[in-house]
């Protein structure tokens, strides 16, 4: 069975850091992109960071650009997630996915966990 299981959220500060876990499922996580996108409370569901299969390729959403790093370990079977300078705006719920393509559209993602909380207080 495949899972995503995210952990590292929590309640911060603004200007404070943060990193995101997401534990794959093996088989998944080796064949596969990786992506974060985010859902704040009355909103869609955005784009975050995604990076390829090797780590070569990195996108990132205009929003974060700059204070958010994607990365991952694929001998943990691992992505991370690193945000710096946050700021109230990016508080959401935190979602990883896995999918075949490296992309930064949500339906491009076949596999999702089931959130971490990120809150920034000002």
């Amino acid at each position: 069975q495949v899972q995503l299981v995210e952990s590292g959220g929590g309640l911060v500060q603004a200007g404070d850091s943060l990193r995101l876990s997401c534990a794959a499922s093996g088989r998944i996580f080796s064949s596969g992109s990786m992506g974060w996108f985010r859902q704040a409370p009355g909103k869609e569901r955005e784009f975050v960071a995604t990076i390829s299969q090797s780590g070569g390729s990195k996108y990132y959403a205009n929003s974060v650009k700059g204070r958010f790093t994607i990365s991952r370990d694929n001998a943990k079977d691992t992505v991370y997630l690193l945000m710096n300078s946050l700021k109230p705006e990016d508080t959401a719920v935190y979602y990883c996915a896995a999918g075949v393509v490296t992309s930064t559209e949500a339906h491009a993602y076949s596999y999702w966990g089931q959130g971490t909380q990120v809150s920034v207080s000002s």
